[in-house]
Order: structure tokens, then sequence, then C-alpha cells
């Protein structure tokens, strides 16, 4: 495990992680719209980027994975906490090329097979249950089956390793050494259903019907092996690093309120801090 190294002493849990965890608690199912930048294929295009938007479905922060009762996948111990949403995706999907494509330095698109990334998104949260809207903006960095690698892997492993490490805070200093990023990925895949996970061995996403996929992919797959190696690598989990984090209350529609946190990086701690301003709605 390679992380910067954080003492309990230095924790400071970001001030909107509290209601906002317990916002998305009063959710049936937690569901957000991410946008991210698609490279443009119009030469024409005034921006070399468009805009492109989707349902996820938030899975927990990183290194918080929620205890799954149904799920057989050894977990970490708690060792770290973190201010950073997770979810998980195919690789196959476009959302992993346009986080690799549109990232500064850590993520060509042709490395968007393994780890890496760093792409700039957007994810949207309408808490209908509490009218709230919280909308966090940030960098995204995926997690693959290379995650682990001898050596100290890929310059997208090592971005990674160091862009996430960096907002984790250590809160039990024993354990440390056994965590492993390999484990939590395989925890993250132990969560989802049978049926989920084989959605990882559904054809190609966006591939044309009228061309068979190759052997092994097919709709409506059930996968209980934890380490299926189709559905494995296609698997990826991606962190959402935020630097600003907007709630909107309309609770009260006459009284609406708004604040703004921003990531300002370490201020004399090493985890750094947020600041908070409250805006018109």
């Amino acid at each position: 495990m390679s992380t910067s190294s954080k003492t309990p002493s230095s924790i400071g849990v970001a001030p909107w992680k509290p209601i906002f965890l317990t916002h998305l608690s009063k959710m049936s199912s937690p569901e957000f719209v991410l946008s991210s930048l698609h490279p443009s294929t119009d030469p024409s295009s005034p921006t070399p980027y468009v805009p492109r938007a989707r349902t996820c479905i938030y899975r927990g922060m990183w290194a918080e994975l929620p205890e799954n009762k149904h799920s057989s996948a050894p977990q970490n111990e708690k060792v770290y906490e973190t201010d950073l949403p997770t979810f998980t995706t195919d690789v196959r999907m476009a959302k992993v090329p346009e986080i690799f494509a549109s990232c500064q330095g850590h993520g060509e698109p042709e490395q968007s097979q393994g780890s890496g990334g760093g792409g700039p998104v957007e994810a949207v949260f309408w808490v209908k249950e509490v009218m709230t809207q919280w909308r966090i903006r940030g960098e995204a960095y995926i997690v693959g089956p290379d995650i682990e690698e001898a050596g100290g892997g890929s310059s997208g492993v090592r971005a990674v390793k160091h862009k996430i490490g960096e907002r984790m805070r250590v809160v039990k200093e024993e354990g440390k050494q056994g965590w492993s990023w390999e484990k939590e990925v395989t925890a993250h895949f132990g969560n989802l259903t049978p049926g989920m996970r084989g959605s990882f061995k559904n054809p190609a996403p966006g591939s044309p019907v009228s061309v068979p996929p190759e052997k092994g992919l097919e709709l409506g797959q059930q996968v209980n092996d934890l380490h299926d190696e189709i559905a494995r690598s296609n698997f990826r989990v991606c962190i959402i690093r935020p630097e600003e984090v907007e709630q909107v209350d309309l609770s009260v529609p006459d009284k609406a309120r708004r604040w703004k946190y921003t990531f300002v990086g370490p201020n004399g701690g090493e985890i750094g801090e947020w600041n908070k301003e409250e805006l018109w709605p």
C-alpha cells in the first residue's frame, strides 16, 4: 500500500460530507448524473470537447465501502476515511476514454485500459426526499486490474495512488501495511449483485447488434465468481476527487439556501481544508 502518510490527529472530515451522506441514505437508489468531456470529432467545432452525461450509481466513499451481507469478497480493515465518492463502470463505456482524454498528463486515451485518468467531471445528485441538489466537481480516476503492478506500475497507476492517496485520512495506524488497493476493487465487485456482475460480460456497449459479439459475451448472465476473467477484465472502479461541492436546499421554496465548499489544499494540516461560503440560490 502506497499513500501519503497521515496521522489521526491531522484528520479533517469535509464539512459537507456528514449531511451529504445523511441525504443519500434517504434515497431508495443513490443515483446521480455524471458529466464528462468527449473529444469532438467535428473539425469545425469551436471547442475540442463536447459534453456527455449519463446516470450512475453512487457506491460509497473510497476506502469506506458499505458492508454487504450478501458479498463473500474479503474487505480491507477500516484503516482510511475519505471524501471521495465512487461508482463502478465498464472499461468499454465511453466515459472511461473521456476521463483519460480530457486530463492533463496522466491518461492518454490509448492507456485507458489500465488505471489512471484525472479528467474533469461533475456529479449531480437530486435528493427529492429532502428537496436538495448536490453538485460535485472535480477529477475522476480509474482503478483497474493493474493497480498493484510490481515495480510501482505505470504512470497512470502512480498518478492514482498519489492523487487519491493524498486525500486518504489514516484512522487506524495498525493495519496500514495490509491495506490493498486490489482487495478494495474486488470488494466493490463483490458488493454488486450476480446480475450486475454479469453485465460486465455483455456484448460491447454501443456496438451494432448486427455484429455478433465475441465468445462469452451475451446479455443476462449471472456471475458468482469474484475473479471471473472476462467480467473482471472489463470492471473498473471510478473515484471522484472533489475540488468544489455545492448544496442547494429548496425544502422551503421562499427561503431557499445555497452553499459552496471549495477545497483549498493543505493549510497547516496534512490533508487540506475546505472553505465554506453561502451564496444566493
